[in-house]
């Protein structure tokens, strides 16, 4: 296998002094280890949202009013419990206190003990605090909510632990490819659990929503320990053509932890901020529907848990399909038609913007179930174009340091998941139209303000604090790439 001055992994395959070896050939009974990764990784994040979601469909079982006769021929109605909104509100958003916590301290972590233990450390101790949860919450809601924190505190560390090991794992030219069939998982995992628990609360009861999860979730873990391995090098069952050809692309990036940060220069860059307030504002609107669509739903009509799961389903589905295009619609624009990265990145995420606060305002506008569905489907579908913008940025900006700003990025836009729920929880005391128009009016807003600035501090383009400069090696006289910093 032939390769030719391969200077960096982190130049772009289209540089004149890059030529990457070819992936070896493989077949069905040859498949490559690291494609059995990005599907072992995809079923992960199915189960990291899976069990995230969960509680947002059944907390409408946990809390709705049943009727009940009672043995003298009186009419009762009772609550499992007897919760508020705002403390609804408290509970959805109390995940994200824990999350918020372990985005960084991941990226740390995952190097040291190992990304792909790590990784599946996260999944395993959610679900097996996702099966207590019916026991604790009958010891009322302080408890419940402390556990929730705790699942949010172990799931942070899975997206930073993740790219680590795909740090490992994928050679530069597939990153896209393996990256996007891992985290699509996290979609599809929505729109199955949303539909599955909605039928699992109508006709087995909400506990059981918990034990479905929380034992998928277990299984999954056993097969991960089992065939995922931290590189390469440490699985015994890869082919030799396979581990030559991802150690020779992967050779030069085993340094790439001991980088100096230019931290000052990129908490002061604006294409850096630009990001964050894009992936915010994106999180905003996701979280909002994530977290209440379904009781959304079961205030403003009088459709069953199992229905209503179903039709909360709906958006994520389209979400999950457009995401899987968008990027390649995004590269085609540029490689085919020379289309500027900036104008492509702008384009994707404020054009995904302006489309969703239309179709949120829409929303609250409309009165039947099936219109406000097809709006709400269409705002959260533009968001996957918003993806194939804004969340690649990173990479076009600093891409040594893309970890580093995803990290960044990744914290401030988790802020929606603990703000947003308590918001809606004040916001919507008496369940009325009116009261859920004001919590679509501000998610709409919000879209606008990060679509503003987007467009005005975005860029496609490498930053001068991120260009590698050249220094040569003491001791044998090679030149080396370095990066610059402050």
């Amino acid at each position: 296998m032939a390769v030719v001055n391969m200077r960096d992994s982190r130049e772009s395959a289209s540089s004149p002094t890059f030529l990457a070896p070819s992936p070896p050939e493989w077949t069905w009974m040859s498949f490559p280890r690291r494609y059995l990764i990005a599907i072992m990784a995809f079923f992960g994040f199915f189960n990291i949202y899976s069990l995230r979601v969960n509680l947002s469909i059944a907390i409408v079982a946990m809390t709705e009013n049943r009727t009940t006769i009672h043995a003298n021929g009186t009419i009762g109605y009772d609550q499992d419990f007897p919760w508020s909104s705002k403390e609804q509100g408290l509970l959805l958003s109390s995940f994200f206190y824990g999350y918020i916590t372990t985005q960084l301290l991941g990226g740390w972590l995952a190097p040291k003990m190992g990304a792909g233990k790590l990784y599946g450390l996260g999944i395993l101790t959610t679900a097996v605090l996702t099966l207590l949860t019916p026991l604790i919450a009958d010891f009322g809601l302080v408890p419940l909510v402390a556990i929730r924190i705790l699942e949010g505190i172990f799931e942070g560390v899975t997206f930073p632990a993740m790219h680590a090991l795909w740090s490992r794992w994928a050679p530069p030219l597939e990153r896209s490819k393996l990256v996007t069939i891992a985290y699509s998982g996290s979609y599809f995992g929505t729109v199955v659990s949303m539909g599955v628990c909605g039928l699992l609360a109508e006709h087995l009861g909400w506990a059981s929503i918990f034990y479905v999860s929380g034992t998928f979730a277990v299984l999954w873990w056993i097969l991960w320990f089992v065939l995922v391995k931290e590189s390469p090098q440490e699985d015994r069952f890869i082919k030799r053509t396979e581990l030559d050809y991802i150690s020779n692309c992967l050779g030069s990036t085993a340094d790439q932890h001991k980088l100096s940060v230019p931290w000052k220069s990129i908490l002061t860059s604006l294409p850096v901020w630009a990001t964050v307030a894009a992936h915010f504002a994106e999180n905003w609107g996701f979280y909002t529907l994530l977290t209440q669509l379904p009781t959304f739903l079961s205030d403003t009509s009088d459709l069953k848990l199992d229905k209503t799961g179903f039709l909360a389903a709906i958006p994520y589905l389209a979400m999950a399909i457009i995401v899987q295009t968008g990027g390649q619609l995004a590269d085609w624009l540029r490689s085919r038609w020379r289309v500027e990265t900036t104008k492509v990145r702008k384009i994707f995420t404020c054009g995904a913007f302006v489309a969703q606060t239309i179709f949120m305002l829409a929303t609250a506008y409309t009165h039947a179930v099936t219109a406000a569905i097809i709006c709400l489907t269409i705002a959260v579908g533009f968001g996957g174009f918003a993806w194939s913008g804004f969340s690649v940025n990173h990479l076009d900006i600093a891409p040594q340091y893309a970890s580093l700003i995803m990290g960044l990025s990744n914290t401030v836009a988790t802020l929606p998941g603990i703000v947003s729920p308590a918001l809606t929880g004040y916001i919507v005391q008496n369940k009325t139209s009116s009261e859920w128009h004001l919590v679509f009016y501000i998610s709409a807003g919000i879209y606008m303000i990060g679509c503003v600035f987007y467009a005005f501090a975005a860029s496609g383009n490498r930053q001068s604090w991120s260009q590698p400069t050249e220094d040569t090696d003491p001791k044998t006289g090679n030149t080396l790439a370095l990066d610059s910093v402050n």
